[in-house]
C-alpha cells in the first residue's frame, strides 16, 4: 500500500486552528495554521464530523513526522455559524502567528475576505463561500480548491441534462435562503435560459425546519420533472421526507455538496432516502489509502474506530487538512523556512494533480484557478449505503468561467 505521506500527502482541516505553543511563541519546528467549527449552531450535524476527520489527519501527519520534520500545531475554534465569532476566530489565529485559515460558512467568507487580501494570510473555503474567488488574480489569498457552489449548479444541470432533459423539462431550485443558498442562482438562470428549460426558485428560510408549502408547490403545481437541492442543517432531512410524503421520486432530486451525508439519511430515515442523489467533492467509504492509515492509527492506540470515520463530512475533514499540509509541503520545499502567508499561497498554487491516493478528483491549482477545476461526482443512496452513481465530472465549464469573467469586469 502507498504511504499516504510520501512526498506529495498532507494536509489541514476545514475547521481548525493550528496554534503556537504557550504564550503564543512559534517554536522553530512548528507550523501554525487555522480555522473554524460550527459543532453547536445550524451546521452543527457537519461541523461535528468534518472537525474530527481535519484533526486525525493532522494527527496522522505529525505521527509520521509532520511537514519536513516540522511539526503542525492547532485548536479548533468554535463559531456557532456566526459571521462576528468567525470574525473573531480569524483576528485570533493571525495573533498567535498563523501563515493560513480554513474559513467556515459562505456568509463568514464573505465577512473575511477583506482581511485575507490585506494580512496576506490564505483562506481555504473547499466547496462552499464565494465562487468569483475561484479566480485567483481577482482573490490571490482566498482558495476554494473544491466545486464552488456555481459549479455545483452547474454540474447538476449537466447531470440532468445528461439524463434526458430538454427545452421544456421544468426544472425546481429550492435553496436555503442565506449567501450560500442564494450564491449559485445566477448559473442556475442562465443554464435555464440556455437550455429552454421552464424553471422556477423556492427560498426556504432559516433555519430550515418549514419547506412543506414549498415542496407542495414543486410537486403538484409545478409539476417538476427535476429538483436541484441546495440545503445545510436539519433542512436536507426535512425535504427528503417532504418529497417522499408527495410521492416525487428522489432519483430526480439532485442535492449540492451540503445537503448528501450519512447524517442526513438518518435524520430522514434511510428508507425513505432510498434514491436520493447527492453530489461530493471527495471519496466516501473508508477504502481509500488515507482512511486505512487513520484507521491503522487508532488501533495502534487501542481505541475503538469511530463510526464516523469514511462518513461524507468526516472525510471532507480530511480532505481540507490534505489540501492544507500540501500547501505547506511545497512552500516548505520550494521557498524554505519561515513559512508565511505568501508562501503557502505559492505552495497552493503549486498543487498538481493531486489526487490523495484516489480519494480526490484529479486537483490542481494555479495562480489564475484556486478552484482546482470544479470537479464533482454523484453518489445514491442504495440501503444504507452512499454509493457511486457517476464518475468525476464537470459542469457547463464554459459558463462557469465566463461568469468568472464577466464578474472581473464588474
Amino acid at each position: 500500500m502507498q504511504s499516504c505521506f510520501a512526498t506529495k500527502w498532507f494536509g489541514v482541516a476545514g475547521v481548525l486552528v493550528i496554534l503556537v505553543g504557550a504564550g503564543g511563541l512559534l517554536s522553530a519546528d512548528e507550523i501554525v495554521v487555522g480555522g473554524q467549527c460550527d459543532r453547536t449552531g445550524p451546521t452543527k450535524f457537519i461541523g461535528t464530523l468534518l472537525c474530527p476527520g481535519a484533526n486525525d489527519y493532522i494527527k496522522l501527519v505529525n505521527k509520521k513526522g509532520g511537514i519536513n520534520g516540522h511539526t503542525v500545531r492547532y485548536i479548533e475554534v468554535e463559531h456557532a455559524y456566526k459571521v462576528d465569532r468567525g470574525v473573531e476566530a480569524y483576528e485570533r489565529i493571525k495573533r498567535e502567528g498563523g501563515v493560513a485559515t480554513v474559513d467556515y460558512g459562505t456568509p463568514i467568507v464573505y465577512a473575511l475576505t477583506p482581511r485575507h487580501m490585506e494580512d496576506k494570510i490564505p483562506g481555504l473555503t473547499p466547496g462552499f463561500g464565494r465562487a468569483d474567488a475561484a479566480d485567483g488574480e481577482r482573490f490571490p489569498y482566498i482558495f476554494p480548491v473544491a466545486a464552488s457552489y456555481w459549479s455545483q449548479a452547474a454540474a447538476a444541470m449537466k447531470f440532468i441534462k445528461d439524463q434526458g432533459a430538454a427545452a421544456g423539462s421544468k426544472v425546481a431550485y429550492i435553496y436555503y435562503d442565506n449567501p450560500a443558498g442564494r450564491e449559485p442562482l445566477g448559473i442556475f438562470r442562465r443554464i435555464c435560459e440556455q437550455e429552454g428549460y421552464g424553471c422556477r426558485e423556492f427560498a426556504v428560510p432559516p433555519p430550515g425546519i418549514e419547506m412543506a408549502a414549498a415542496v407542495l408547490d414543486i410537486t403538484r403545481r409545478m409539476r417538476a420533472e427535476w429538483v436541484v437541492s441546495h440545503l445545510f442543517g436539519k433542512a436536507p432531512a426535512i425535504s427528503i421526507r417532504e418529497f417522499r410524503k408527495n410521492g416525487f421520486p428522489l432519483n430526480k432530486v439532485v442535492s449540492l455538496v451540503w445537503g448528501a451525508g450519512e447524517m442526513d439519511m438518518i435524520a430522514a430515515g434511510w428508507k425513505n432516502a432510498q434514491g436520493y442523489l447527492g453530489m461530493q467533492f471527495a471519496g466516501v467509504g473508508r477504502d481509500f489509502p488515507v482512511l486505512r492509515e487513520i484507521i491503522s492509527m487508532y488501533e495502534e492506540e487501542g481505541q475503538e474506530v469511530p463510526e464516523m470515520v469514511g462518513q461524507v463530512y468526516y472525510n471532507r475533514g480530511v480532505f481540507t487538512a490534505a489540501i492544507i499540509v500540501e500547501g505547506l509541503r511545497l512552500a516548505v520545499e520550494n521557498f524554505g523556512l519561515p513559512v508565511t502567508g505568501e508562501k503557502v499561497k505559492m505552495g497552493y498554487e503549486l498543487i498538481t494533480d493531486f489526487t490523495l491516493g484516489g480519494f480526490l478528483p484529479p486537483l490542481s491549482v494555479t495562480a489564475q484557478d484556486h478552484e482546482g477545476g470544479g470537479w464533482v461526482r454523484i453518489y445514491e443512496t442504495k440501503g444504507e449505503d452512499l454509493v457511486p452513481h457517476t464518475e468525476w465530472f464537470q459542469g457547463y465549464r464554459d459558463v462557469v468561467l465566463d461568469e468568472l469573467r464577466k464578474a472581473a469586469q464588474e
